[in-house]
């Protein structure tokens, strides 16, 4: 079982378009912003957050229609959602953050540093799906069909959810008792599991228009992806490397999907290290 410890104390903060915020702030420093995927929420961070709120002030948000964040309207592409993501930076006054996302957050961060090149320093892309064209796993070849997306989704979730606990962790691991009720909690919620097969859908419509973005990125670009992701294999990040000129490939050994769980104070360090490396 992965160690306990407590979670990111969080508020939910109203914006100017009227909808609810779940957010975690913490440390002093530049802004360094962390975008999650499913089935988790910002608490994904909350080991890797204390770590590096000596260097950063460290931020994470649940996005809008996920964890404890209200849903806004329109669609949910990664390109839409980098443009939400825009607007989340210009309520919190961030003008050029370091930008750190996994899984679902990873293309939207991307989408963001290509299409918003002077609202961000750094990127660090972790264990996403990536490009449509590349292998993964039986299960992600699945979900990605339409009607079973909505299917599992809506029927399924204890299947899924604990599908992504066996396969997100170590081969015997287990998240505490805190966490998982934290994460199973929200995605029970039918609101947020609607929520998350209408991104699924936008991600799969437009996951062919995303490799034309990535070639267009230049900031400083780190790459860090999981060793064993039984998900999203490293062939992925071995391309995005390619794509993105001038980026950083840095392989975590014996790193699964949740990394930023088991793998806390060896990502922190790599994220400072390159940080400080641009510098």
């Amino acid at each position: 079982m992965t160690d306990s410890r407590s979670l990111l104390a969080t508020n939910r903060i109203q914006l100017s378009n009227g909808k609810h915020l779940r957010i975690a702030r913490l440390g002093q420093g530049p802004p360094i912003v962390f975008l999650h995927g499913y089935p988790e929420n910002l608490q994904i961070w909350s080991r890797i957050a204390p770590l590096m709120a000596d260097r950063f002030e460290v931020i994470a948000f649940d996005w809008p229609g996920m964890g404890y964040s209200e849903e806004w309207p329109g669609g949910a592409t990664p390109q839409l959602l980098a443009k939400r993501l825009l607007a989340i930076f210009d309520e919190l006054h961030l003008q050029r953050p370091t930008l750190v996302g996994m899984d679902m957050g990873g293309q939207p961060s991307l989408a963001f540093a290509a299409m918003y090149p002077d609202r961000v320093a750094r990127l660090v892309v972790m264990n996403s799906l990536v490009f449509g064209d590349e292998q993964t796993s039986w299960e992600i070849r699945l979900l990605r069909k339409f009607g079973f997306n909505r299917f599992a989704l809506r029927s399924l979730p204890g299947v899924i959810f604990s599908r992504a606990e066996r396969t997100f962790l170590p081969r015997g691991e287990r998240i505490d008792q805190e966490l998982r009720s934290e994460f199973r909690t929200a995605f029970y919620a039918p609101a947020v599991r609607r929520f998350i097969s209408k991104m699924c859908a936008g991600y799969q419509g437009t996951m062919d228009q995303l490799p034309e973005l990535y070639a267009a990125i230049r900031c400083p670009t780190l790459i860090l992806w999981a060793e064993f992701d039984k998900h999203f294999p490293v062939a992925q990040a071995m391309r995005l490397h390619q794509t993105i000129v001038g980026s950083t490939l840095e392989i975590v050994s014996c790193g699964t999907h949740w990394m930023p769980l088991t793998h806390a104070p060896l990502l922190a360090a790599s994220i400072a290290a390159f940080d400080a490396k641009i510098k």
